[in-house]
């Protein structure tokens, strides 16, 4: 059976997600350790920076045109000599180390790990659409008042793949294709 059979369908579990990561491209490179972040239902996606919002005075936005898109401006956290970020309450946009290629065949959701939450952070993410490929990011927001210490390359979301009924002809053409690479 096809790994991609929709009369099973469901998350991929991991003997294909690991056929997957061998194939050209992989579907996800870059990753820290393969042994550990490859899950029985997912991929665990590692953190590379932290930016925060702190000090923005000009507001984000998205209208009808993607003329109308406008992102604030972030300012890098800064990791200290042992490879740890202290963060304060409020939201910070991190960036993974992974590169993801994901087929046309193919989508993913990502959610936080369970010890994030279980400390007051939580992890925002959008859809990866079958054709997107680069170095995701995602909205972490801290809820803990008395905040939130972070680890270079920790894992912090996992990432679950799932087939499409049919692959998608075009696949993602969007601003974020290729992002961060």
């Amino acid at each position: 059976m096809s790994p991609f059979d929709i009369t099973h369908p469901g998350a991929l579990n991991r003997d294909a997600i690991a056929g997957l990561i061998d194939g050209d491209p992989a579907l996800v490179a870059g990753y820290i350790d393969l042994g550990l972040q490859l899950q029985p239902n997912g991929f665990d996606l590692t953190l590379r920076s932290v930016a925060n919002f702190h000090g923005e005075t000009a507001p984000g936005s998205i209208g009808v045109a993607d003329a109308d898109r406008k992102l604030p401006n972030t300012v890098e956290e800064l990791f200290d000599g042992d490879g740890w970020v202290l963060l304060t309450p409020g939201p910070y946009l991190i960036t993974f180390n992974e590169i993801v290629n994901i087929p046309r065949h193919l989508m993913a959701l990502a959610r936080p790990r369970s010890s994030l939450l279980r400390a007051g952070v939580a992890i925002h993410t959008a859809v990866w659409d079958g054709g997107y490929s680069g170095r995701s990011q995602a909205l972490l927001t801290v809820h803990h008042p008395a905040g939130f210490r972070l680890e270079r390359n920790a894992r912090v979301a996992q990432l679950v793949f799932f087939p499409l009924a049919a692959p998608d002809p075009e696949g993602y053409t969007g601003r974020y294709r290729n992002e961060n690479l």
